[in-house]
């Protein structure tokens, strides 16, 4: 179980990372790209899930590198990582931050990370 503040601060840990904000809800990016980003659910997207609950808590959304990788993290069936309707075709993955494991949160903000970053400031990051 991951709080926003405990979220923020794994993305913060990456290096060259700014926190924002767009609409009103805060963003992580490196080299102006943003990898995350909290993602409260829409009225449309509540509707979407009809009779069923939606996730509760905080959301955060975060990019992959393309919709094959989306593909895999979904398949990987980690508990609290997901998609909605209105990211189908969009390369990001859905993280209920109160279900999902610290491991698997650190995971996703690398690969997200990964993702934007300028591919040398990725392979200095690789090296360690």
């Amino acid at each position: 179980m991951m709080s926003l503040d405990q979220a923020a601060e794994l993305a913060a840990a990456l290096p060259e990372v700014t926190e924002g904000e767009r609409h009103g809800h805060r963003t992580w990016n490196v080299a102006g790209k943003t990898f995350a980003w909290e993602r409260p659910f829409s009225k449309a997207d509540i509707k979407r899930f009809g009779a069923e609950a939606p996730p509760d808590g905080p959301i955060f959304a975060v990019r992959v590198e393309d919709l094959g990788e989306k593909d895999a993290v979904l398949a990987a069936g980690h508990k609290g990582v997901f998609t909605i309707p209105h990211f189908d075709g969009y390369p990001a993955v859905l993280v209920q931050l109160k279900v999902v494991g610290k491991r698997v949160l650190r995971e996703l903000l690398l690969d997200g990370w990964l993702a934007c970053a300028p591919p040398a400031l990725a392979a200095r990051h690789l090296k360690g």
